[in-house]
């Protein structure tokens, strides 16, 4: 289970119940938080499923620093963008 706390303005705690790191801290700021999802879900259940595709991902979970910012990820996986978008229409 995945659960996401907003703990202060665009910074949110992740929290994956059962996972070996289970504790992180995401920035994502409105600007990117538009352009994946164009406001139709909340920002919670977008940082859900950010971390459902990263778990996906067994390479990318293991790489993932305790704090980040969820834009840089597209910075690292190129495809992370456009799989979360694909995954936030489905």
């Amino acid at each position: 289970m995945i659960s996401v706390t907003m703990v202060e303005a665009n910074v949110y705690e992740v929290v994956l119940e059962g996972q070996d790191r289970d504790q992180f801290r995401v920035l994502m700021s409105q600007e990117y938080y538009r352009e994946l999802c164009g406001l139709t879900v909340t920002h919670e259940w977008l940082i859900i499923q950010a971390f459902t595709l990263l778990m996906d991902q067994e390479a990318w979970q293991d790489q993932l620093p305790d704090e980040f910012d969820l834009a840089e990820l597209s910075n690292r996986y190129p495809q992370f963008n456009r799989l979360l978008k694909e995954k936030l229409l489905a």
